[in-house]
C-alpha cells in the first residue's frame, strides 16, 4: 500500500511539472494575458480590460520569459512592429514594469507634436472630427474629450483623444528614432506618459518589446459596484469579450 501511494505521489507531482512547463512555454511564446490599469490608451483600450498579446510577432528577447531570464542574446526570430501596432514592451527605465502604447515612430524617423498635431517626418499627420468622448475622473466627475481619427503615413486609422491642443506635451522638440527603437504614444494624448518624455520613457529599445495586443478575452468596469443576476458583476462589458484588437 506505501508503494501504490508513493507511486501517486510521484505521478501528481509528474502532472504538476509537465502542466507547468506547458504554461511557461505557451506564456513565453505564444500569449500572454495582460490587463489596462490606466486610461492613457482610451478610447481603444478602457480601464478594466483583459486582452492576450502575442509574444511571436516581434520575434524573443529575455524579455519575452518570466522574470526576463537572461538566456536570450539581443532578439531572436525578430519581425519589426508596423506603425500603428499596439505594443507591450519593458520600461526602459524600470524593465519590471510593462506598458502598453501605439507604435508611430520607427527607426530614423523624425516625430514632433506642433500645437497638438502629430508629425512624422515632417509631414502632419491627418485628424478627422468623430465626436465626443466620455470618462469619469478621479472625484467621479464626467469629462468630455474630443475624439478624432488619426490616418498614420501607411494608411492605419485610429480613435485619438484630446483635452485641447494647448497641454503640457502639445508641443515638443523634434525627436529622432535612433536604430533599433521605436517611438511610442498613448491614444488619450493629454493623458499618456509616453516616448514623448524622454528622460521617463523615452525611445523603445527593440529589445524590450514584448508582444502585440491581439484579443480582448475580458473587460470589467471597474467602477461598477452593480450585480446582476446570480452575483454575477453587473460592471461586465459583455460586447468587449473576445473582441479583435485591431488598429
Amino acid at each position: 500500500m506505501a508503494q501504490k501511494s508513493s507511486g501517486g505521489w510521484r505521478g501528481v507531482l509528474r502532472t504538476v511539472l509537465i502542466a507547468g512547463a506547458i504554461a511557461f512555454t505557451f506564456r513565453s511564446f505564444a500569449f500572454e494575458p495582460f490587463n489596462i490599469p490606466s486610461g492613457s490608451m482610451l478610447p481603444t483600450l478602457l480601464v478594466g480590460d483583459f486582452l492576450f498579446v502575442s509574444k511571436y510577432s516581434y520575434g524573443y528577447s529575455r524579455h519575452s520569459l518570466p522574470w526576463s531570464l537572461p538566456v536570450i542574446p539581443d532578439r531572436i526570430f525578430f519581425t519589426p512592429p508596423d506603425r500603428g501596432d499596439i505594443a507591450v514592451f519593458r520600461y526602459p527605465s524600470d524593465t519590471s514594469v510593462d506598458y502598453i502604447k501605439r507604435i508611430v515612430g520607427l527607426p530614423g524617423d523624425t516625430v514632433q507634436v506642433k500645437q497638438g498635431r502629430l508629425y512624422i517626418n515632417g509631414e502632419i499627420v491627418p485628424r478627422t472630427p468623430a465626436g465626443v468622448f466620455e470618462e469619469k475622473d478621479q472625484y467621479n466627475r464626467v469629462i468630455r474629450l474630443k475624439r478624432y481619427i488619426e490616418e498614420l503615413p501607411n494608411g492605419v486609422k485610429h480613435a485619438i483623444l484630446e483635452r485641447s491642443d494647448r497641454e503640457g506635451m502639445d508641443n515638443t522638440p523634434i525627436y529622432r528614432v535612433p536604430e533599433g527603437h521605436y517611438f511610442a504614444m498613448g491614444d488619450n494624448r493629454d493623458n499618456s506618459l509616453d516616448s514623448r518624455a524622454l528622460t521617463k520613457v523615452g525611445f523603445i529599445p527593440k529589445e524590450n518589446l514584448v508582444g502585440r495586443a491581439e484579443m480582448m478575452f475580458f473587460s470589467i468596469d471597474t467602477g461598477s459596484d452593480r450585480f446582476g443576476f446570480y452575483g454575477v458583476p453587473g460592471g461586465i462589458r459583455w460586447d468587449r469579450i473576445f473582441d479583435r484588437i485591431s488598429p
